[in-house]
């Protein structure tokens, strides 16, 4: 049975008591199989498991795109249940920010590349809630889909900077048969868009060049932020109506 817990306060009594190591999976919820993968790795390399639920107001950018985030509660607790998550930690808003964000985490270097050029503030608001959810939920380790692979670069890096004792697992991208990459935001495509929307995997590991990729993708139609290669990594984010997809693949 998974304990919901709703308040740090709540949360940190409870956490008291655990003994071994706690492995965290941190979400917005409306869990997908990509998730799921994080809580059977949390599952298999640690005794307990938490996986906290709570959309952040903090790191969207766009007002509309809130608004819309899918809620899926009652599947993500039965998802919760089947993976033997020992507890959730289900916080609201003034629970999270008493402070009303005042005080906030920046990094200001690799967050003004890429998704950061075009979601001003975004990262700031996702480092500012991972410091607080990892202060209250004192993991051991803590699991992360590399489709994000820009957050969880920089999450990393708040992790070394600021000596906090725990460390970050990444977690290969979960796709679907046609390539894909899983995300919440999936849900809100047209069928139309859905049949689409494979396009972009396949144009970042089929182009030659970043800007080969670009093309292949504005010619179908898709609106693109952009398609960058950095290091061994070829990233892209682009737009189907007001759907925003991300992806990454190694080059």
């Amino acid at each position: 049975m998974t304990t919901v817990l709703k308040s740090p306060q709540e949360f940190k009594s409870w956490r008291k008591n655990i003994k071994g190591s706690v492995g965290f999976v941190p979400t917005m919820g409306a869990l997908h199989a990509g998730h799921e993968e994080l809580l059977k790795k949390a599952r298999k390399e640690n005794d307990v498991v938490v996986l906290s639920i709570f959309v952040n107001p903090t790191q969207f950018n766009d007002p509309n795109d809130l608004q819309k985030y899918p809620k899926t509660w009652e599947q993500d607790l039965a998802m919760a249940e089947r993976n033997g998550v020992e507890a959730i930690f289900y916080p609201q808003y003034e629970e999270m920010y008493p402070d009303k964000y005042r005080y906030k985490v920046s990094e200001n270097d690799y967050s003004n590349l890429l998704d950061g050029q075009h979601r001003p503030g975004h990262f700031d608001g996702v480092l500012s809630v991972v410091m607080k959810l990892f202060n209250v939920v004192a993991p051991t380790k803590a699991y992360f889909g590399e489709k994000d692979y820009q957050q969880m670069t920089l999450i990393k890096g708040m992790v070394e900077s600021f000596f906090m004792d725990l460390e970050i697992v990444p977690v290969p991208t979960v796709r679907e048969k046609d390539g894909l990459a899983m995300s919440s935001r999936n849900t809100r495509l047209t069928a139309q868009q859905r049949e689409l929307a494979p396009a972009i995997y396949k144009s970042l590991t089929e182009s030659k060049s970043a800007g080969e990729a670009a093309l292949k993708l504005e010619n179908l139609g898709f609106v693109v932020d952009y398609v960058t290669d950095i290091g061994k990594r070829r990233f892209a984010a682009a737009k189907l109506g007001d759907v925003r997809l991300i992806d990454n693949v190694e080059i």
